[in-house]
């Protein structure tokens, strides 16, 4: 009877070495890679708070997030035609379809696809998000273009990247997490012409693009985003300490014009 009870007293040590364990493969994992597959690294986290609470683990960020995103596709009116959502081993890479979202010739977003890029800021904008860095391409296909605004493709695909950053800046997301290059027709998703040189239409409609890569930031990256944030914060203090002090010498016949602006 005291050997069953030593026994049952003793069971909570095998969990504990197995959870031990685990710690010390993450933390060796940490150490031997500066750069991280980050999808495989949240999978790895979660893993291991599943294997030490006993309870079934949830779904990771990234994987949070494509669901977020395939809600938006399939939420606004054409969004599966326009927008594709996909993952490779950084995070999350959204396609959008160039038919869909421009002009021939044009980088201005059309006003009918707004709706799609709007629903897709404002998810991006969430709080859990904040760590995300965003990454906008340009691709065009390899059809010259040479018009006074767009003298080659590198124009065009680099204005449609910078648009679609713009927009999402003006949707308050931190020009921090933002990047936009050009590639022009570079990096083709299919042969844009045949053997004979001439060209594939329905090719050349694919590899007209702009490719948007959520993916998260790595623990450097990270850190220094974070102490930027709480910089800015802390200097926001400042000003707002010194203009209450200013307000508390004011008369207050100045103090009204000084509110009515603050409402404006």
């Amino acid at each position: 009877m005291a050997d069953e009870q030593i026994a049952e007293d003793e069971s909570w040590m095998a969990t504990y070495a197995d959870a031990i364990t685990l710690l010390m493969a993450f933390f060796v994992m940490m150490l031997t890679f500066a750069k991280y597959d980050m999808p495989a690294y949240e999978a790895a986290v979660n893993a291991i708070k599943s294997n030490i609470s006993g309870e079934e683990a949830g779904p990771t960020t990234t994987e949070q997030m494509q669901t977020d995103l395939l809600d938006v596709v399939y939420n606004v009116e054409g969004g599966q035609e326009a927008m594709n959502v996909a993952t490779d081993d950084k995070g999350i890479v959204i396609e959008l379809a160039s038919k869909a979202f421009y002009r021939p010739g044009s980088a201005t977003i059309k006003k009918d696809a707004e709706a799609l890029l709007k629903d897709m800021g404002e998810m991006l904008k969430a709080p859990k998000y904040n760590f995300y860095r965003i990454d906008v391409e340009g691709h065009t296909d390899d059809d010259p273009i040479s018009t006074r605004q767009f003298p080659s493709n590198w124009e065009l695909s680099g204005a449609r990247a910078t648009g679609v950053v713009r927009f999402l800046v003006e949707m308050g997301i931190d020009s921090r997490r933002l990047q936009a290059t050009a590639f022009a027709e570079t990096q083709p998703k299919m042969p844009n012409r045949d053997e004979n040189k001439n060209p594939i239409r329905a090719n050349q409609e694919v590899n007209r693009r702009v490719i948007v890569r959520v993916y998260p930031m790595d623990f450097g990256d990270r850190k220094k985003f974070e102490g930027s944030v709480k910089i800015e914060v802390e200097s926001d203090s400042e000003e707002g300490q010194g203009g209450d002090q200013g307000n508390a010498v004011t008369a207050p016949q100045q103090q009204a014009p000084a509110a009515q602006q603050q409402q404006q």
